[in-house]
């Protein structure tokens, strides 16, 4: 019997209208651009204004952009997964209230959080729901709103996040496109390097937490750096020798938007040109689990059916990861 494959048939994005350029964080704390830009490459990102709007907000969005795409209805949709790092809520999930928002009545709905890789730890979930016969329309969203865990007196870690959300569409096919392999890896050893120390059952909010302002993301930089380098180049470079992938055969990597540096040595290594490479981070900055999405979302009408795409991300945990498919449509 030919193999059910799961392949991404529609993409959806969304970018808050609000800009946050370095000039304007030059103000609010001691930094430059030209500072920003040598070390992690970004230029400016999207913030989410406006109160009681979180997370969900912009995932929504997303997913209605894959509806008016498509003509699918709410109703047609199996399962919803959210990968996320800032949920609206510690509970209910966020994917939860992402169907809720859109008449999603018809599907169950989790959220998942490997930080930055978690979008591909999702759509690997929901590749398994696939291929086992179980779902036929799976929508994956990887939504961040990185502005309410940042502390913009810490010139470290303000410079660095962004707010966006991206989603895609998932479904079965017996046709040689879609999800081809994945390779994903954690190791517990990262908890120390990046970090929110507070708020969860270990450490439960307190005014002392607050005044502390452990609620924000806490980041060993060098020591995350150092790890993110290795990992996501020798994931890339290993999932690529497993289905015996050169350079020449990869149409587009597709990286983790962390870091400049970090994704200028991940394509060194797979041996690919930089025209190959999906890079908005200079627009966006690091948006966690919808950076890999939203490049999809932009670079959407520049694909074309059979392109070999490798999908690569490192995050908190430490998590890492690299998913190689063919490109559906």
């Amino acid at each position: 019997m030919t193999k059910i494959r799961a392949v991404i048939t529609a993409v959806g994005g969304f970018v808050p209208d609000y800009v946050l350029t370095n000039e304007e964080l030059c103000k609010i704390v001691d930094t430059t651009d030209e500072w920003i830009m040598t070390r992690v490459g970004i230029k400016e990102r999207r913030i989410l204004k406006g109160d009681q709007k979180g997370s969900s907000e912009m995932g929504a969005e997303a997913v209605n952009q894959i509806f008016e795409k498509t003509g699918i209805k709410p109703e047609d949709i199996d399962l919803l997964i959210c990968a996320t790092t800032t949920p609206d809520h510690i509970f209910p999930a966020t994917g939860n209230i992402i169907c809720d928002k859109l008449g999603i009545k018809n599907a169950h709905s989790y959220d998942l959080n490997a930080g930055c890789s978690g979008f591909l730890f999702a759509l690997d979930a929901a590749t398994q729901y696939i291929e086992a016969g179980n779902k036929k329309k799976i929508i994956v969203v990887g939504a961040d709103k990185m502005s309410s865990i940042t502390d913009y007196t810490d010139r470290t870690t303000c410079v660095l996040f962004g707010d966006a959300a991206g989603a895609v569409l998932l479904e079965p096919t017996y046709e040689n496109f879609g999800i081809i392999d994945s390779m994903l890896f954690t190791d517990g050893v990262g908890r120390k390097y990046l970090n929110m120390k507070a708020g969860g059952s270990v450490m439960p909010p307190s005014h002392e937490t607050i005044d502390q302002k452990l609620h924000y993301v806490f980041q060993d930089g060098k020591h995350v750096f150092k790890y993110a380098v290795t990992s996501m180049a020798d994931v890339s470079a290993d999932i690529m020798s497993r289905n015996n992938l050169t350079g020449d055969d990869v149409a587009w990597l597709v990286p983790h938007q962390a870091n400049l540096r970090i994704i200028d040595a991940v394509a060194e290594r797979m041996g690919l040109d930089k025209s190959k490479v999906m890079i908005n981070i200079h627009r966006y900055g690091n948006t966690t689990s919808a950076t890999i999405p939203t490049c999809l979302w932009e670079w959407e009408k520049q694909l074309k059916k059979g392109d070999n795409i490798i999908l690569s991300a490192f995050g908190a945990g430490f998590t890492w990861g690299a998913i190689y498919l063919k490109w559906g449509y």
